[in-house]
């Protein structure tokens, strides 16, 4: 078997693969909450789930900002950053895997070009900011094959920063309605 064929199959088991998680977690969208009672460790996997799905996001941040009403919203961030990191390999997989499945766009071609200009830094910011495609982002990371820890270094501060937002805004909403009733 050729080194393209092996190439081939091993970016169509990782596309069939991060589509199938997808569905499953679609799928099971309304028991994701269920982990929330494990404390961290659950804030991380529903944090980890919600980002590993392609393109359809899961609710995630709604999560981190109600359990950070109810946990030390520090630690709800950490976790949640770090699970929704990892999950973010998802689409870093589907792109370093599927440069030859997937036909580049003017979008893509700009992603990639923030990327190489600015390098860590543009991931680090676009995963502060919440958005529902940044799965595009890790999509062009993987295609341009950046070493993956520093995609997961850059990808993880910028959930836990994020993450921080949510969670110490869960609980002063918390505090501001406990101090008026």
């Amino acid at each position: 078997m050729s080194e393209t064929t092996k190439r081939r199959i091993v970016s169509a088991a990782i596309l069939l693969g991060v589509a199938g998680l997808t569905v499953l977690l679609i799928l099971n969208r309304q028991r994701i909450h269920e982990f929330e009672s494990f404390g961290y460790p659950g804030i991380f996997l529903v944090a980890l789930m919600s980002n590993a799905t392609v393109l359809i996001p899961l609710p995630g941040i709604m999560v981190t900002t109600a359990m950070g009403a109810v946990f030390n919203p520090f630690w709800v961030a950490v976790a949640a950053g770090l699970g929704a990191g990892i999950g973010e390999l998802s689409g870093y997989m589907l792109g370093y895997s599927g440069r030859t499945l997937v036909n580049k766009t003017p979008w893509h071609e700009r992603i990639d070009g923030w990327i190489r200009k600015y390098g860590l830094w543009v991931i680090l910011f676009l995963a502060i900011i919440p958005n529902p495609v940044f799965d595009l982002v890790g999509f062009s990371a993987g295609v341009l094959k950046l070493p993956v820890w520093k995609f997961l270094i850059a990808v993880c501060c910028g959930n836990i920063l994020k993450m921080m937002i949510f969670s110490f805004g869960g609980a002063g909403i918390i505090r501001l309605f406990s101090a008026g009733g």
